[in-house]
Order: C-alpha cells, then structure tokens, then sequence
C-alpha cells in the first residue's frame, strides 16, 4: 500500500488528536478515552480523581458485564489504573 504524503500527514494528524491529553480538572483524558466515557455516559467531568472515576468505571462493568461487550472500557479502566499508579502513588 503506498500512501503519498498528505493521506500518511492525514493519518498522523488523526492519531495526533486522538491521544492529546486535555486537562479535566484533576483528571488527564485523552480524546479518545472522552469519547469512550461519553460511549458508556460514564460522567468524567465531576469526579474529583483518577480513582474515582476507575471506580465509577469498574461499578459500570460490574453491572452490565455479560449484557454487552465492554471491551474497550476494560481496556481504559486499565488504562487508568496504571496511569494513577505511576503518576499519582509516592514511591
């Protein structure tokens, strides 16, 4: 597959965005996980850490695990988890 340069700067723009971190009160999302949050309408915007939106997101897969497939808020909660471990815990 050859791409020329404005469909590869087209691309790299798109991942780009998708990964920017935006500052949300204390929390830093990037847009992609925004847009899975606001897929589940888990509320990101009022929580006052990192930890309490994990355990929003846990509550939500606890809840509805087995009624449809959570795949990718799995995959975030992980996300967060270890962000919150790394850059939040005193080592």
């Amino acid at each position: 597959m050859n791409l020329d340069s404005k469909e590869i700067d087209d691309y790299l723009d798109k991942i780009f965005e998708n990964n920017k971190m935006n500052k949300i009160n204390n929390l830093y999302l990037s847009n992609s996980q925004i847009e899975i949050l606001n897929k589940y309408n888990i509320d990101y915007l009022n929580k006052v850490d990192m930890k309490e939106l994990v355990f929003e997101i846990e509550e939500y897969i606890n809840e509805n695990n087995g009624f449809m497939e959570l795949d990718d808020l799995e995959y975030l909660s992980q996300q967060l988890s270890e962000f919150n471990y790394y850059y939040n815990t005193n080592k």
